[in-house]
Order: structure tokens, then sequence, then C-alpha cells
């Protein structure tokens, strides 16, 4: 999905309460403390190459060292590089400060939610895009439940909270703090 298809998403979505979610999602993630402390994993069918990806590119882009992300995976092969060859065995040194990020379409096999849950009791910030998992959901201190048959698919979720994660703040000027402020002074507006 390319930058205008997910700005076309967006505006689709614009009254949903989709974006705020991704929002949030996506602020969560960049309180990542440390560069390679965002650990991505998915599950032994499917692995979250394409968010991972896409959370690279908005490290890079935003300057945001925190939100360069570590795909976690499930039996990387020994003569794979360095960066695709880290195993689950990563999870148990997750460590505070550290944000596990778990996508899961389906149901969380039990291996992944037993190290998602010693993950958490050390300390590691759990977030998750998951399709209906209440045990995972449990177990995330936020998360995103995609149904199957909702409005936004699981790949577009990731999309949004991924190109949410690397949007830069942007601080309202001085003409619409000024705006606001009249507004909040002058009371609401009464139409005849």
């Amino acid at each position: 999905m390319d930058s205008g298809s997910v700005a076309l998403l967006r505006e689709l979505l614009s009254e949903t309460g989709w974006l705020d979610r991704a929002r949030e999602l996506g602020l969560a993630l960049r309180a990542t403390r440390s560069p390679g402390g965002l650990l991505v994993v998915g599950t032994p069918d499917e692995e979250p190459w394409h968010v991972t990806a896409h959370l690279a590119d908005e490290a890079r882009l935003s300057d945001l060292p925190q939100l360069a992300p570590t795909l976690v995976r499930w039996s990387p092969p020994e003569d794979a590089p360095p960066h695709l060859r880290v195993g689950l065995d990563r999870l148990e040194q997750a460590a505070r400060g550290e944000t596990l990020f778990v996508l899961s379409e389906q149901q969380a096999p039990v291996p992944l939610l037993e190290r998602v849950d010693d993950a958490r009791r050390v300390g590691a910030t759990i977030l998750a895009i998951e399709g209906g998992d209440p045990e995972l959901t449990g177990l995330a201190h936020d998360a995103i439940t995609v149904p199957r048959d909702g409005l936004v698919t699981f790949d577009g979720a990731q999309h949004l909270v991924s190109a949410a994660a690397g949007e830069l703040e942007r601080r309202p000027g001085l003409r619409a703090r000024l705006a606001s402020l009249l507004d909040k002074v002058s009371g609401p507006r009464l139409t005849d």
C-alpha cells in the first residue's frame, strides 16, 4: 500500500474512530526507549514482515530511532543475515522500556502467549493488533481488534498504525490556538 492509498484510507475512515485508535497505538509504539527495543512478532504461520518494513521506513523518515523494529522469528535460518536471525529467545531477554508488538490475525498459539506473559512480567510494554483473541487482548497493555468482516482489514490496520507511529506532531499555529481560545471564551454558537 503506497502513501496515496494510506491517505485515501484515512480519508474514508476519518469519522469512524479507526484513526484515533491507530494514533493511540502508534504513539505507544514510539514510547519504546531505545533502537532495537521494539520487538515485532507474529505467529509461526504469519511473520510480520510487512509492518516491520513499514516501521523501519517510518523510523528513518521521521528520525525516530526508537521506532526501528527488531523482527522476531519463530524459526530463523542460521545462514540468514543477523537482522533476520533473531529468534524467539529474544523475547526471553525483553526488559522494561522495550515494547513487544504482537500481530496475530488468528488465535495466538500458547507458546507465544506464554512468552508475551513473561515479557509483560519483567516490565516490557505489550501492544497488539489481533483478530479477536481475548487471551492476547488480556495480556496487552493496548490492542486493536480487527474483526474479520469489519470495515478495515488486518493488513489495513497495520498500515494505519505504522503510518501513525511515524507521524510528526503538528502543533497548532497561533491563529488556530487563538480561534480555539475565542470559541471557549465566547461559548457555543447559537443559530437563529
